[in-house]
């Protein structure tokens, strides 16, 4: 269903028919967004992500419902004296007459592309194939920005002059980091004060069937060097008796799962709740299974991915196949990745699998941690008027209610949005579906989807702009 319910107010059906009108030209906008490569990794050009930023910019300047719209920067929390992170976009319209005032966030930076040999299409060309549109970024999150900006302009042009106060926050550094998030929130905390938050950067369901993301796993992330031997040696000469790094990491790795594949480390907690019914055949067939590998974790799907910890080997920094000698390797470092339960704080959880870690680290091998990052998990209080709204929008626009689901990734910053605004409602929406493979190669938009995410928000700004 892609307009509002029968039921609807005029004002409904007006703002429904400016979202279906629009929606060729968010459609465009999103596809000149996408041809930049706003990737925020330190290796790639930074004076791409400027010019991403300086796109946004304009696309809510065009709205014309702005008291101003910026481009800023703050200073990298943790990071040297003077750093400065990347641009981010700051739009901010008072309310008027005792109107509730919302926050929109989303991102414009994006992820690396990868291999470009692994990709359908080119990563920064947008194209559509059926009903997707596929690029770097065309979902995660440059689709989020483009929701925003489209029921902006959607609003405007059915309700005319707005009595809603409006702040939106695009930043430009979330897939690396968010390093100067806190400071750019703090640097800014009257112009991003709201009642309401909301985030644009999850997903849904399915293709049919919204979500109201209500949960999310924190994170943390570090860089693991193991050592046993001062410098390399002949492996023929030493191999059996002297303990290289390799087999000192391999060891110790296999002590942090269980014989199931759930994580095995003491001090680490689960969460208890209800989750909707998603069997192993579906995971099987969203996570790209190969024929006869087997899931692993226990309890239901839902609950493995939302509700448990899971810790990954995301790289490995040894001699490569192409460089192999014969020689015992002195040192290995590995990054691991550990998502934390919603009910843990990002820093209990790291201190639990540090200790785990030094514990169980075989033959006297020496560690040494690096590089480390974190964010704590969060739980919405789903009791506010805020999830009432939003989730009648979704049915609205949907045809069908939302299903209220957790996340199994993170948005670490919302932790920081909470100390901040400690009065604002938060909730997490997004213009994701299974099918999305936001980060690889790949990545598409199912431009229903996208539509219905726009109708969602529109509906809810035109109905907050006529609340006290």
């Amino acid at each position: 269903m892609t307009d509002a319910a029968p039921s609807a107010s005029p004002i409904d059906h007006s703002v429904a028919e400016a979202v279906a009108g629009g929606l060729p030209a968010a459609i465009a906008d999103l596809g000149a967004l996408v041809r930049i490569p706003s990737v925020s990794w330190p290796a790639f050009d930074p004076a791409f992500v400027a010019q991403s930023a300086d796109a946004v910019a304009e696309l809510l300047r065009g709205t014309g419902v702005f008291d101003a719209v910026d481009v800023k920067r703050a200073q990298k929390a943790g990071f040297p004296d003077g750093e400065l992170g990347h641009p981010a976009v700051l739009a901010r319209r008072a309310a008027k007459n005792g109107r509730p005032t919302v926050l929109l966030y989303a991102h414009h930076d994006v992820q690396p592309p990868g291999n470009d040999a692994d990709w359908q299409t080119k990563p920064f060309e947008p194209t559509v194939q059926g009903d997707r549109l596929y690029g770097r970024g065309a979902a995660d999150d440059k689709a989020g920005v483009m929701a925003h900006v489209a029921a902006i302009r959607a609003l405007a042009e059915a309700a005319g002059d707005l009595e809603l106060g409006l702040a939106v926050f695009i930043e430009g550094e979330e897939e690396h980091g968010s390093h100067s998030f806190v400071n750019f929130v703090e640097d800014n905390r009257d112009a991003l004060a709201a009642d309401l938050i909301v985030v644009a950067d999850s997903d849904n369901w399915d293709a049919e069937t919204p979500s109201l993301t209500v949960a999310l796993r924190g994170a943390c992330a570090f860089n693991l060097t193991v050592s046993t031997l001062e410098h390399a040696s002949h492996s023929g000469m030493w191999g059996g008796a002297a303990p290289d790094a390799m087999l000192a990491t391999v060891k110790l790795l296999s002590t942090l799962w269980d014989e199931n594949g759930s994580v095995a480390v003491a001090g680490l907690t689960s969460h208890e709740a209800a989750t909707p019914e998603f069997d192993e055949a579906e995971l099987k067939a969203s996570a790209a299974f190969k024929p006869g590998v087997a899931a692993i974790g226990t309890g239901t799907v839902p609950s493995r991915l939302w509700f448990q910890p899971s810790i990954t080997v995301t790289g490995i920094d040894a001699p490569s196949i192409a460089n192999a000698s014969n020689t015992l390797v002195p040192q290995a470092t590995v990054r691991i990745s550990m998502r934390v339960a919603p009910g843990q704080s990002s820093d209990e959880a790291r201190e639990a699998l540090f200790a785990h870690l030094t514990a169980n680290a075989p033959f006297g091998a020496h560690l040494e941690f690096s590089d480390i990052e974190g964010g704590d998990p969060f739980l919405v209080d789903t009791s506010g008027w805020a999830v009432a709204e939003t989730k009648q929008a979704m049915t609205d626009a949907w045809g069908t209610e939302p299903v209220e689901a957790g996340i199994g990734g993170s948005i670490p910053f919302i932790a920081d949005l909470v100390r901040v605004f400690p009065e604002a409602q938060i909730l997490v929406t997004g213009v994701e579906d299974p099918d999305t493979r936001a980060h690889s190669p790949n990545e598409s938009l199912h431009l229903g989807v996208f539509k219905r995410a726009i109708l969602t928000e529109a509906l809810l700004l035109a109905r907050l702009n006529r609340r006290s």
